[in-house]
């Protein structure tokens, strides 16, 4: 990930593909990564698709914890706050997902009670919900982010309208999610059945009846050989080949949605809920991120300055603060985007300003770590890999969309 440029309003185009562009890949891959930095410029994520509750037992976050994390829909950052950090800065380089960041941190300060921001942020779909922003939260959003909410989409939409037709059908992953039911459908294939399974034993059933046969359907086998399909994912060409493997992508992405339908109870799992019927469940007990849940509300009031959400280039960001202030990263995916040099170069910040027993959590498309033989020998023997505990997060991380789940501590 090359640095970022200071003027970062300017050129939001540019500073996307400028991280996500490989300058050394053939002309034809170069192609595919403009039009995947394309595709991301605008909102792709209205929920992010990695498991906080096991991103807070692998980082042991303590009260004393300066946590950095790259914030996508900021669902994970805001539910950091909830193990009671002293800080957490979610950066990133889309402005769309700042902008829902700021948004988030508004509504938990500004709306008068968790009913309302229950039904503004979980079910999101709800006509009331443009009044509640344009009295109770527009007039507290800073200047950018209020832009980006009133400014109107390509069909004339003010943007704020999603969450009065539901926010986790836009976006580029759920516009994904949409386009692959609508093939479900053509397929004769429910996926709501698996929202009606009571136990794990019926959810695989559902699985192995409904779901498994569609990937070995020739269009579908082929549609998903190519790089560009799974651009809905927030899966750019260079990390393609990393998911795929030896294996074709059917059969990846079948054992990556049967763990996600099989592996845990429905009712215990919003990735799945989101998945298969597009949204959070209505119920009282609906399963629900961290900073969503009613019992943490107050704690969410009390510990929301605690928060700042960034448009920056996170290795940039990284690189300007002092040598020994940070305790905990959290990188998401980002790696499976990065050669080897800026791997070095990231790492070799990460170094610089983590404190003693500081702790990096990151996921990759494919199963094992991806340092040992790229990342420089130098700057790696610095960091523990926590082997053990990176396979028991990976297994039960709910998400199951990522080949693993790694944590390393600085030696």
């Amino acid at each position: 990930m090359t640095k970022a440029p200071d003027n970062m309003t300017v050129q939001p185009k540019r500073i996307i593909a400028d991280a996500v562009v490989r300058k050394d890949a053939s002309a034809k891959d170069k192609l595919l990564d403009k039009a995947f930095a394309l595709a991301f410029n605008g909102l792709v994520y209205a929920q992010i698709w990695e498991d906080p509750v096991v991103d807070m037992e692998g980082l042991a976050i303590q009260p004393d914890s300066r946590v950095m994390s790259i914030a996508s829909g900021s669902c994970n950052a805001l539910s950091y706050l909830t193990a009671n950090p002293a800080s957490v800065t979610a950066v990133d380089l889309n402005r769309a997902h700042v902008a829902l960041g700021q948004l988030k941190i508004t509504a938990i300060k500004h709306l008068p009670n968790y009913e309302r921001f229950q039904r503004f942020f979980g079910h999101a779909d709800h006509k009331e919900n443009k009044t509640v922003y344009e009295q109770m939260i527009a007039p507290h959003l800073d200047a950018e982010s209020r832009r980006y909410w009133e400014k109107r989409d390509i069909k004339g939409r003010k943007r704020i309208s999603y969450f009065t037709k539901g926010i986790y059908k836009r976006g580029l992953l759920g516009n994904f999610i949409g386009l692959a039911h609508l093939f479900a459908k053509l397929y004769k294939v429910d996926l709501a059945k698996l929202l009606e399974a009571q136990t794990l034993e019926e959810q695989r059933e559902v699985f192995e009846r409904e779901l498994a046969p569609v990937f070995d359907k020739k269009f579908v086998r082929w549609l998903t050989d190519q790089p560009a399909s799974l651009f809905g994912l927030g899966i750019p060409p260079a990390q393609y080949a990393e998911l795929a493997g030896d294996e074709r992508m059917a059969e990846v992405l079948r054992r990556r949605l049967e763990k996600l339908a099989c592996d845990f109870e429905i009712k215990d799992n919003y990735f799945a809920w989101q998945a298969f019927g597009r949204g959070y469940a209505r119920d009282m007990d609906a399963p629900l991120p961290p900073y969503l849940q009613r019992r943490n509300w107050e704690i969410m009031r009390e510990r929301i300055e605690r928060l700042n959400v960034v448009r920056a280039n996170m290795v940039h960001w990284i690189g300007d603060r002092d040598e020994a202030s940070m305790d905990r990263f959290v990188l998401l995916d980002a790696q499976d985007w990065m050669n080897n040099d800026q791997l070095d170069e990231l790492w070799g910040r990460i170094t610089r300003a983590s404190r003693p027993g500081a702790r990096v959590l990151f996921r990759t498309a494919a199963v094992p770590t991806m340092l040992p033989g790229r990342l420089d020998n130098a700057i790696l023997s610095k960091w523990c890999y926590l082997e053990e505990p990176s396979a028991d997060l990976t297994a039960r991380d709910r998400s199951s969309i990522y080949g693993g789940v790694h944590v390393y501590e600085l030696a």
